[in-house]
């Protein structure tokens, strides 16, 4: 018997390819399908914000000013729309709020 000890590949290590570019090149079906996840989502957004996947290709800087602008825009008009129902709701909300703050500070005082 001999006195070196021998060490053994663990199956993962064995399939395992060892060059930079045999890692590089394993794809998985999970890689496929999350590339393919992410690509339908970016596009979504992008979508959102009106951006014609042409034109980026042609002016990409052009098209993301202009896609800033829209969020900009689209940010505003979501401010201004909160800030309207926020007041119509605070026109009904905060007198009845008062009131019942009142009769409940009344009912403790004369505990």
């Amino acid at each position: 018997m001999s006195n070196e000890t021998r060490t053994e590949a663990t199956p993962d290590e064995a399939r395992e390819p060892r060059s930079f570019f045999g890692r590089w090149f394993r794809i998985t079906p999970g890689d496929i399908i999350r590339l393919v996840l992410i690509c339908v989502v970016v596009g979504l957004i992008l979508a959102a914000f009106r951006v014609d996947p042409r034109r980026l290709w042609v002016d990409f800087f052009g098209t993301v000013v202009d896609a800033w602008r829209e969020f900009v825009d689209i940010s505003a008009d979501l401010v201004t729309w909160g800030l309207d129902y926020f007041i119509l709701g605070a026109i009904l909300v905060i007198p009845i709020w008062l009131v019942v703050h009142t009769v409940r500070a009344m009912r403790r005082r004369s505990r």
